[in-house]
């Protein structure tokens, strides 16, 4: 017994003697640095992926987790971490322990009390699509029907799972939709997503939850978020693609914006409708007509608008600080916030059409039809535009020697009243000028 560490002499033997064996030594230390050696070479891995070694540090790790002993603790997760991320046979292990978890309560049951926290957070740390993947399915399935569970995982010590899944979706993605199943359940159907957000940005938590004042209510903390990144997001650069644009800001206040978006959308998903208290009506109470209109004033005119000026011709508008758009998308997803707000609310009409710039209501009013901008589209069906010099309506007309009723066929355009509505540019004038 003399040279064996304390922690060695409390292992079962059938965690213990298999690394011994495995790695031809005599104690813990010296198997795991040649386990971990061996691990790093695809040789390595296959063969102790066919001495089924996987279970067996599985079991230490939570053995080592127990007694507190980090040493060996950091060694045994190094040697889970080689296993896991380079061998077929491991990860398949991993994807088997996942479509159990589909045959039932029972199984979901077992593998929670088994698993829940401490594997599942060794398995959440490494960086594997293959391993997180199967992960996240077994968590969305064990969670399944059971408020109670969903809870424990969103505090601690469940909450570090969740949380440690994220940066490995941020960097390698996911290949099936179970991450996006479970944020939804724990974020959109439960109340959860502060308290995950805030351990994301662990070191500011406690400055963040004492600015927003925001409790715990998703919507608002969603809120708190995008009023914090549109304060920061630099908004000088024109977009030239959607979200993900690569911009930290940028992303958060995106995504941010679109949760608002679905969230406003619905009349109260799950616990959004917290107390009987709608959410959109909080979120309103909240200022954020408020906000979404500030940043609607001060975009630059749409880029269709902007392509019909001519070099140096400006709109009689007020164009506010005329900000660009910081991904593509980012005037829709304001729009139809504002929409999705006043659907069935008079109140919300009301105030958005108050909230409207008198000058500008007085000048669109103004605006006379004088004619078309010639459209190539319609051209190569033998089409154009024409303005009613009477009504001041535009109406579709054959160009002489054409015939498009083929081509009309051909397009399967039933209206063509609506495909010029689709399609046509029309020029406009101020009828004071």
């Amino acid at each position: 017994m003399v040279g064996e560490s304390l922690p060695e002499l409390n292992y079962p033997n059938d965690v213990l003697q298999p690394l011994l064996s495995a790695s031809n030594s005599s104690s813990l230390q010296q198997a795991l640095e040649i386990l971990i050696k061996d691990s790093r070479a695809a040789v390595g891995r296959g063969e102790l992926a066919s001495k089924n070694i996987l279970p067996t540090v599985l079991k230490l790790v939570e053995s080592l987790h127990r007694a507190s002993s980090r040493e060996y603790l950091m060694q045994a997760m190094k040697l889970l971490r080689n296993l896991c991320a380079g061998e077929v046979a491991n990860q398949n292990s991993l994807q088997v322990l996942a479509n159990v978890s589909l045959a039932g309560a029972e199984h979901q049951h077992d593998i929670w009390l088994k698993m829940f926290p401490n594997e599942f957070f060794i398995l959440a740390s490494i960086r594997s699509q293959k391993t997180s993947d199967p992960l996240c399915m077994i968590l969305y399935t064990c969670c399944d029907g059971r408020p109670a569970l969903d809870m424990e995982l969103c505090r601690d010590p469940g909450l570090p799972i969740v949380a440690g899944i994220i940066p490995t979706i941020a960097s390698v993605g996911s290949r099936e939709d179970w991450f996006k199943l479970l944020l939804s359940r724990l974020c959109l159907k439960d109340i959860h997503f502060p308290a995950l957000f805030f351990k994301l940005c662990e070191g500011n938590a406690s400055e963040d939850r004492g600015n927003t004042a925001l409790g715990d209510n998703t919507a608002l903390c969603v809120l708190g978020i995008f009023k914090r990144s549109v304060s920061i997001v630099d908004f000088g650069a024109r977009a030239k693609s959607g979200l993900p644009t690569g911009s930290t800001s940028v992303d958060v206040m995106g995504y941010s914006l679109i949760f608002l978006r679905d969230i406003c959308a619905q009349d109260g998903l799950g616990d959004l409708k917290k107390d009987s208290v709608d959410v959109v009506d909080l979120l309103l109470s909240n200022d954020l007509t408020d906000v979404i209109l500030s940043l609607l004033y001060d975009l630059e005119p749409p880029a269709i608008i902007r392509k019909t000026l001519k070099d140096g011709e400006t709109l009689d508008l007020n164009l506010g600080s005329t900000k660009l758009c910081p991904y593509k998308g980012f005037r829709r997803d304001l729009v139809v916030i504002i929409g999705n707000c006043a659907y069935r609310r008079k109140n919300v009409q009301d105030e958005i059409r108050q909230k409207s710039n008198a000058e500008n209501q007085q000048i669109v009013a103004d605006l006379q039809l004088q004619g078309s901008v010639d459209m190539p589209e319609l051209a190569r069906l033998g089409l154009k535009v024409e303005v009613d010099q009477n009504t001041h309506r535009a109406k579709l007309v054959n160009i002489p020697g054409s015939y498009t009723k083929p081509f009309m066929e051909k397009m399967s355009i039933r209206e063509p009243q609506l495909y010029i509505q689709a399609h046509h540019t029309a020029t406009f004038t101020n009828s004071k000028c």
